[in-house]
């Protein structure tokens, strides 16, 4: 089953969490470079969370601002939700 993503913002730290699933101890981490961290699931290795790092500087920049990580998006279907 698909999972949501849900956003928050820790406006102290400046950090920018995408989440699918709440983080929790067990998971791994792994740089993927330019200071975004994603959390993996230790047992699929799949991306989890991700936590960008100086969030607020990144919007200031002129240039676009992508995360390195491939995604399927498509709408939830709200039945299931």
């Amino acid at each position: 089953m698909a999972q949501k993503l849900t956003f928050q913002y820790d406006r102290v730290a400046d950090i920018l969490y995408i989440n699918t699933v709440a983080p929790y101890a067990g998971q791994e981490s792994e740089e993927l470079g330019d200071e975004i961290i994603a959390r993996l699931n230790p047992d699929t290795h799949k991306v989890e969370n991700i936590e960008v790092l100086f969030f607020t500087s990144r919007l200031l920049r002129k240039d676009w601002f992508s995360l390195p990580i491939s995604a399927d998006l498509r709408p939830v279907d709200l039945a299931y939700a």
